[in-house]
């Protein structure tokens, strides 16, 4: 007769303690895997923004010029017409685009635009990039300022599709003041105002338009008097994903305190956020009226063309990301003064492209000086004197061409 072996068997204490086991493995790779993951998205970012530094210096090499902000074609007020031009509103991306490997693209946006039956519908350069999602679906919609470009996208930004019109997360630097970040020039390249008023404005404009870049003016690395390495070019920021989040949302400040000169002008807004979430706005914030498709299609970095406000361009005066604030001054807040801070949905802070090419990442507790501070302009009763030092320390610094504040160390 034949014996039976007994086969040695787990019992049930022993496979729950496996499980057990393996479950804590699991939990402790997950972080890792997450945190590899962001590592990797944050380096595909950056090399983006390099590529977008190559650029620079590449169409700065061709044309002995920066690409200009909020520049393009225009025809002054009254002139015929006889098709829409951009009317000065692209973005310093636009030009940048052939020297990105997007020369299809290029293609598209130099040459005229024409309709299926042969009628051309937009000219070169294209039409206005503000324009609504509506104007796009009942016009002949101009699909090079609709298409979201990879180069131009940080991967760690989930933000996607509608009521976007091509997300950015990259913004030129204006500097360290926020005053006139248009200048004295109007959409139609007219200057604004009676005599008086034209003469103030061009001097209010030279005063505070301290950055890399000057909206509607030709920048040329000679105007970089601090130097390529120590002055900013441009700086990643987040795209709005529709939940109030006070870096990606417009909000107005109080009536009584403005933005570009009034002391406690960066704080304008800090009323509205919300006490118990501090990242978001309070859901009965004084979030701003758009006449351009109203406050839903104003998110940070929705248009990649566009040069103005919150679309295209940020301010070296808050630490990166800090809130979204801008003056009080009707339905073209959007468009204007205020406080465009960089940001990123990187931990800790946001990378930014200094003049000579070089990306750097800077923590969101860089030091920004005295955030109480008046900004500097031309008005002595509410202005710094022109000419002053950055109130807003070591970032300030970095945000002015000409400040003669140097760093020389690593930062």
């Amino acid at each position: 007769m034949k014996r039976s072996v007994l086969r040695p068997a787990f019992t049930l204490v022993e496979l729950l303690v496996v499980i057990a086991i393996i479950g804590v493995l699991v939990g402790l790779l997950l972080p890792a895997v997450q945190a590899a993951r962001e590592a990797a998205r944050r380096m595909s970012c950056s090399n983006n923004f390099k590529q977008i530094g190559l650029a620079v210096h590449n169409y700065h090499s061709a044309y002995n010029q920066l690409p200009m902000q909020n520049g393009g074609t225009n025809q002054k007020v009254g002139a015929a017409k006889p098709l829409p031009d951009n009317v000065l509103e692209l973005s310093w991306l636009v030009g940048l685009t052939p020297f990105m490997e997007q020369q299809a693209l290029w293609e598209q946006i130099s040459n005229p635009y024409i309709a299926p039956g042969g009628t051309v519908v937009h000219p070169p350069m294209g039409s206005e990039p503000r324009f609504t999602i509506a104007s796009h679906g009942t016009t002949d919609p101009y699909t090079p300022w609709l298409t979201e470009v990879p180069g131009l996208r940080c991967p760690s930004d989930p933000g996607r599709g509608l009521p976007a019109q091509g997300r950015t997360n990259y913004a030129a630097s204006l500097g360290d003041a926020t005053a006139l970040l248009l200048s004295n020039i109007d959409d139609r390249g007219n200057e604004s105002g009676s005599g008086w008023q034209v003469a103030t404005y061009r001097q209010r404009s030279r005063v505070s338009n301290r950055g890399f870049f000057r909206s509607r003016h030709v920048m040329r690395f000679r105007d970089i008097l601090d130097g390529l390495a120590n002055t900013i070019c441009g700086g990643e920021i987040v795209t709005d994903l529709g939940d109030n989040d006070t870096r990606t949302r417009l909000v107005s400040g109080s009536t009584s305190v403005v933005v570009s000169r009034n002391e406690g002008g960066n704080q304008a807004c800090d009323g509205d956020i919300d006490p118990l979430r501090p990242q978001f706005w309070k859901s009965g914030a004084n979030f701003t009226s758009i006449a351009l498709g109203g406050s839903q299609e104003a998110g940070r970095g929705y248009k990649w063309a566009m040069g103005r406000g919150v679309y295209g361009y940020l301010t070296i005066v808050t630490p990166p990301n800090s809130n979204l604030c801008v003056d009080s001054n009707g339905n073209e807040n959007e468009l204007s003064d205020g406080l465009y801070p960089a940001g990123s949905r990187h931990q800790g802070g946001c990378h930014i492209l200094m003049g000579d090419g070089a990306v750097k990442f800077i923590t969101d507790s860089i030091e920004a000086g005295n955030q109480s501070s008046r900004h500097v302009g031309d008005d002595p009763s509410n202005n710094l004197p022109p000419g002053s030092a950055s109130p807003f320390g070591l970032w300030g610094a970095l945000g002015t061409r000409a400040g003669k504040e140097v760093i020389e160390e690593e930062f």
